[in-house]
């Protein structure tokens, strides 16, 4: 994506222009409010995709992680001795719900959960627990933990992998929005600019009497 720095833009602002009865002038501030318009979307857009790149490093990290994982059940890391992971882990009433605190806070519980001795299962990390859950990605819940086989960890992967993908497609398709607002304010900018370039001609011509 090119790049645009809006501050280095030489132009004259919407304020500079005073108040005024000129019709090009009144029309050179129209173009500048739909010009900071435009920028303003930009700016937004781009920190959208700011924060789409840091979030596609954050699953592929995880998705490194998953795949590895698999391998190590795979080739049974580990296996030699039992196995624990602690959880925090969000608390949850009788009906399933996750159970909130009096200023709207959600309440965790650390649970320990263990692999015995000889299982080739492999835990997901707490930051992936996290990831998942928060966003709704699917993964195996046999048993009701957070250890996998390298069968069930085919689940977790699928569904970074998608995730993966529909960042990939959402920051492309912000990028096109981007540039579309871009050209909307050199558009903007350069009208208001030749308004005010025509504005001053007339002004100097009524002055020589012309």
């Amino acid at each position: 994506m090119s790049q645009v720095n809006f501050s280095s833009t030489s132009s004259v602002s919407f304020g500079e222009l005073g108040p005024t009865t000129s019709l090009q002038l009144m029309f050179a501030k129209l173009q500048l409010e739909l010009a900071q318009t435009a920028k303003t979307q930009a700016m937004d857009k781009m920190d959208a995709i700011a924060s789409a790149q840091d979030e596609q490093k954050l699953v592929s990290q995880l998705l490194n992680e998953a795949r590895q994982a698999k391998a190590d059940a795979n080739s049974g890391v580990g296996n030699d001795k039992e196995k624990t992971q602690t959880y925090e882990l969000p608390k949850k009433d009788a009906n399933g719900n996750e159970v909130h605190d009096a200023q709207g806070n959600v309440v965790y519980k650390t649970v320990t959960e263990t692999v015995p001795k000889g299982n080739n299962a492999t835990f997901m990390s707490q930051e992936m627990v996290d990831y998942m859950d928060a966003h709704g990605l699917a993964y195996d819940k046999t048993g009701n933990n957070h250890s996998h086989s390298a069968d069930e960890w085919d689940v977790a992967i699928t569904a970074l992998e998608s995730r993966l993908e529909e960042l990939g497609t959402n920051t492309q398709q912000e990028m096109v929005y981007v540039q579309d607002y871009m050209g909307q304010y050199n558009s903007y900018l350069q009208g208001a600019n030749t308004q005010i370039a025509n504005s001053n001609q007339t002004l100097t011509s009524l002055a020589r009497g012309q």
